[in-house]
């Protein structure tokens, strides 16, 4: 017999079957039991009248690995559906011992810390696995949004001879006889691509040292990153983005309905334009509400909560575009806005209040490049790979980068990003 998921049984009433899964929860009456074995679509109900079974069963500590094979038939508790009857099951893997915490409950309250150290465990909760299938939805509809518009997926190194954002907040490397370094973006390579392909993509690991220590910071991340070529400027770019971003939910809403009605979830409100709005612009808006002083170079976390609540206000939208930031605030290969000194054709994207999506226009001129690199006094020999490709001849061109964690997390309205990450990477977490 060939195995059916829990979700199927339904379609097989009156048919031998085998279910394949987790003991879950036994649940003893006086004259029957109840094993609920739960597998990758949900939970089954097994009917157990054998007392020798029964306490078979009962000996078994819960997310033990069990086999049932059995007729189906409808519930007999009135409920609608259908449950496993005259079963035979088989002991796939015992558990060693009982886990600490039950995942048979609705939820898991439990601090962050013991979710985290029980990882492997804790994610087999159907509420903090549909934190995960959330996120395969929206790193697909990423993938799908992108293909569709002639982007090819890439694939680029993790270990770099030099920093690319030209800072000091880095992972060295020993890599045989050299320092390298874990890379920060694939910023370098993506462009490098455009130079091959035109439009790239790539899904992946990036790695920042900075020792943060918040709900919104980790040393580790997936990062969704694009970059087209002959673009007219940073708002052909924006553009993109906001089919991008489109794309995604619209994915996970295909796709993982039933994990966002599980969680609850309240899809974000995106106009048919995302609101845009320069970062001066944005900055006399600020001055109103925080105390005076120099005007500074970004924006900080509460600046983009304010930013985030006006655009609620005045747009009905959970996302806001600001762009023009200064040029002290981006890196080096940022284009300059030629109509305003000291400013960029760089971007972010607030959503709900938070940074999701830092992008803009990149330089593509090889001299620009070396004069940018002297005004910052960076040595251009580490960029010489890099370099090379704009010797030979490069388009306008610029791109983006999202945090898939973050995505997720501003989406569901998680307080702390390691709750949307599956094994978080922070100044205290190495394991598991």
């Amino acid at each position: 017999m060939n195995r059916v998921l829990a979700r199927e049984l339904p379609e097989h009433l009156g048919r031998e079957v085998v279910l394949q899964g987790w003991l879950s929860q036994l649940r003893r009456l006086r004259a029957l039991s109840f094993l609920i074995l739960r597998d990758r679509s949900g939970t089954a109900q097994v009917l157990l009248h054998d007392p020798a079974l029964i306490e078979r069963i009962a000996a078994l500590p819960h997310e033990s690995v069990l086999e049932v094979r059995g007729r189906v038939a409808p519930r007999g508790d009135g409920r609608s559906g259908a449950e496993l009857q005259q079963p035979a099951i088989d002991v796939l893997a015992a558990a060693h011992e009982p886990p600490p915490f039950d995942l048979f409950r609705p939820d898991l309250d439990l601090p962050l810390p013991t979710l985290l150290d029980y990882a492997p465990l804790s994610l087999r909760h159907p509420r903090r696995k549909a934190v995960f299938e959330i996120a395969g939805a929206a790193a697909g509809g990423f993938r799908a949004s992108l293909r569709q518009e002639g982007f090819v997926e890439i694939h680029t190194p993790k270990i770099v001879a030099a920093a690319t954002e030209g800072g000091a907040n880095v992972f060295p490397v020993a890599y045989f006889d050299k320092t390298a370094y874990l890379a920060q973006s694939p910023q370098f390579y993506k462009q490098m691509m455009v130079g091959v392909f035109e439009r790239v993509f790539e899904i992946g690991p990036v790695f920042r040292a900075e020792p943060h220590d918040t709900p919104r910071h980790l040393n580790e991340y997936v990062s969704l990153d694009a970059e087209m070529g002959f673009i007219d400027d940073h708002r052909t770019v924006m553009a993109m983005l906001q089919d991008v971003i489109a794309g995604m939910l619209a994915a996970v809403v295909s796709e993982a309905g039933p994990a966002l009605a599980l969680l609850d979830a309240r899809l974000p409100d995106l106009p048919s334009t995302f609101p845009s709005l320069h970062f001066t612009e944005a900055q006399k808006l600020l001055a109103k509400v925080r105390p005076g002083g120099e005007e500074p170079q970004d924006l900080a976390p509460a600046d983009e909560l304010w930013l985030g609540a006006w655009a609620r206000r005045e747009f009905s939208s959970d996302v806001l575009f600001v762009e023009g930031y200064p040029a002290a605030a981006r890196p080096f290969y940022t284009h300059p806005d030629p109509d305003r000194p000291g400013y960029t054709r760089g971007f972010d994207l607030l959503f709900r209040g938070v940074e999701l999506v830092t992008g803009g226009q990149r330089l593509h001129r090889y001299e620009d490049y070396l004069q940018a690199l002297a005004r910052r006094g960076i040595d251009p020999s580490p960029f010489a790979g890099y370099l090379q490709a704009f010797r030979f001849g490069m388009p306008p061109h610029g791109g983006f980068a999202i945090g898939l964690e973050r995505f997720v997390a501003r989406l569901l309205g998680l307080e702390n990003l390691r709750e949307a990450t599956l094994f978080p990477r922070d100044l205290s977490r190495l394991e598991p």
